[in-house]
């Protein structure tokens, strides 16, 4: 059969409008300048130093068009980065790294008005750990001879943490409640600081991630006694979880990518893919395993069914222990 030129020239038409078609889906958002990457903590914390981590990738990978520009906002135990999302002008160019104050400040300061469902759900990095620090010149290398020693001192053993009813407080309000203790807990700008603090004896303990006091550790000067979490980290394998040593508890931290409220479906698209690329790079997986991280990937519905749990959970932790009502 003979096609005539008339019908190639249709033929041709549809077919280069096809395509064009499918390359305008495709890139149907890419960000046209920079994007701002806000960090709801201090500088040298875990978050810090993954946001960071994560800007470095993509950069060397060139997986974005723009660059990320890391913003810290860590005021107010994350309320400030929380309230300058929510009021983003421009939710396509605004992302954000949480940590668990991401379910936390909202519920103890319900006079942002900020609901974290409203969030943009582009993927969840990992999970991170807790341990529980000493410092070496302690005298303290287990986790039995830490409760006999904070017990003697009662609220004269003060554990630093990451700002008021975060994520440390709440292991540190659980220790006091189940072991009998009056820990002093004081709050830092940062796990970085917390880190500091203790290297340089100035606080007792932390609870610090592994990514936090990691430094210290290889020099000697802390010691992790216990894992928050279910089974022991590979990073620290002489050191037991509580749950092996009685306490049914664990703990773990978000380490997510959440896009500002108001973000278009197209441009929420493009970022998870972005961060998709980023989790399965051989740099991220080199720092998740290096650094005690744990969990998948994961975004989308069912990322915002993590929050609605979490939340959840993180609703009956803070109501048990006082901090709200």
């Amino acid at each position: 059969m003979t096609i005539s030129m008339s019908k190639m020239t249709k033929v041709a038409a549809l077919a280069a409008f096809a395509w064009t078609a499918a390359a305008g889906a495709a890139l149907a958002f890419e960000p046209t300048k920079p994007i701002e990457f806000v960090i709801m903590a201090g500088k040298g914390g875990g978050a810090d130093k993954m946001a960071r981590l994560m800007q470095s990738i993509v950069e060397k990978e060139d997986l974005a068009p723009r660059p990320l520009v890391p913003a810290n906002k860590g005021g107010g135990s994350g309320a400030e980065a929380l309230v300058h999302l929510k009021g983003a002008t421009d939710p396509d160019h605004t992302i954000m790294v949480t940590l668990n104050s991401f379910f936390t400040t909202p519920l103890r300061q319900p006079g942002l008005e900020v609901d974290i469902m409203t969030f943009a759900p582009v993927g969840r990095m990992a999970e991170d750990t807790f341990l529980l620090w000493v410092h070496k010149d302690e005298g303290v290398t287990t986790f039995d001879e830490f409760l006999a020693k904070a017990k003697a001192e009662g609220n004269s053993w003060v554990m630093g943490g990451t700002g008021k009813n975060s994520e440390d407080n709440i292991i540190t309000d659980f220790l006091n409640e189940n072991y009998d203790l009056t820990i002093k807990y004081i709050p830092y700008k940062g796990g970085g600081e917390v880190a500091k603090q203790l290297a340089g004896r100035q606080i007792h303990s932390s609870v610090n991630n592994p990514s936090e006091a990691l430094g210290f550790y290889e020099s000697g000067d802390v010691i992790p006694l216990v894992a928050f979490t279910n089974e022991r980290l590979p990073l620290f394998p002489d050191v037991p979880t509580l749950k092996e040593l009685g306490a049914d508890f664990s703990y773990f931290m978000q380490r997510a990518v959440v896009g500002a409220p108001g973000m278009s479906d197209d441009a929420l698209a493009y970022y998870t893919d972005l961060f998709s690329k980023v989790y399965e790079s051989a740099d991220w997986q080199e720092y998740k395993s290096g650094r005690s991280l744990m969990g998948d990937f994961m975004s989308g519905g069912d990322l915002k069914a993590y929050w609605d749990t979490q939340r959840s959970r993180h609703k009956e932790i803070l109501t048990a222990s006082g901090a709200i009502k």
